[in-house]
């Protein structure tokens, strides 16, 4: 066999080996593609699901935190227990509260404002923590009543627990209850309600599903409930 013959020869060995790899990684490719893409559904589909559901302000939800009248009108208030005008809309609903409560249905629905208020989450997660131990209004009047105070601290764990204390509860499982993701969760899925449903800042109120202005006193709150009543 001549030099040329030789050479012509390994150049055919490589250009076959090189089209023997091509197809190799071509196969390999439909073969990720076909297992791949309904993995990835899968897991797509799975983070849906396991998200909950984000229910809107004109349904009441078992896990919501609710007071008042089942029968009356429903009142969902979106809010963060760091925001100031959150405390304000608070202190105004527990004045009025002793006059609507018979025409009222009031849900609280969490929507930590975390960019600005570093201690929302947290603050959150310890009223939805206290409220498996049936006490979610009194965690969340405590919350409120000493915001000024636990906004300006670093850390926030030993005051919230001192809370938790002052109404007689268990710290240790209030503990084991902010780690339960269903109870991260709930908080999670009320703010996406929320966004869902064109809240941008807290507090945002709808009154049976209809966004309405927050009320500035117990007078303009008694109308808001009168003329959906």
């Amino acid at each position: 066999m001549s030099k040329k013959e030789e050479q012509r020869r390994i150049r055919e060995q490589k250009q076959q080996a090189a089209a023997r790899k091509a197809r190799i990684r071509s196969n390999m490719t439909r073969v990720a593609a076909v297992i791949g893409i309904p993995l990835l559904v899968i897991a797509v589909l799975y983070g849906l699901l396991s998200q909950g559901t984000a229910y809107p302000p004109d349904q009441v939800a078992e896990s919501d935190q609710v007071r008042g009248n089942p029968d009356g009108v429903t009142l969902v208030i979106y809010s963060d227990f760091q925001c100031p005008a959150c405390a304000t809309e608070a202190r105004l609903l527990s004045r009025a509260w002793p006059r609507i409560a018979d025409d009222v249905q009031l849900v609280y629905r969490h929507f930590p404002l975390t960019d600005t208020h570093r201690h929302a989450w947290t603050a959150a997660l310890y009223a939805e923590a206290a409220g498996r131990q049936d006490s979610f209004w009194s965690m969340h009047d405590l919350l409120f009543a000493n915001q000024s105070y636990w906004s300006g601290l670093s850390d926030v764990e030993a005051e919230f627990d001192g809370y938790l204390e002052q109404l007689g509860l268990d710290v240790a499982r209030a503990h084991e209850d902010m780690e339960d993701e269903a109870l991260r969760q709930k908080v999670r899925n009320d703010q996406r309600g929320g966004t869902r449903a064109g809240v941008r800042g807290t507090p945002a109120l709808f009154v049976d599903g209809r966004q309405v202005r927050t009320p500035g006193n117990v007078a303009d709150l008694r109308d808001l409930i009168n003329d959906a009543g």
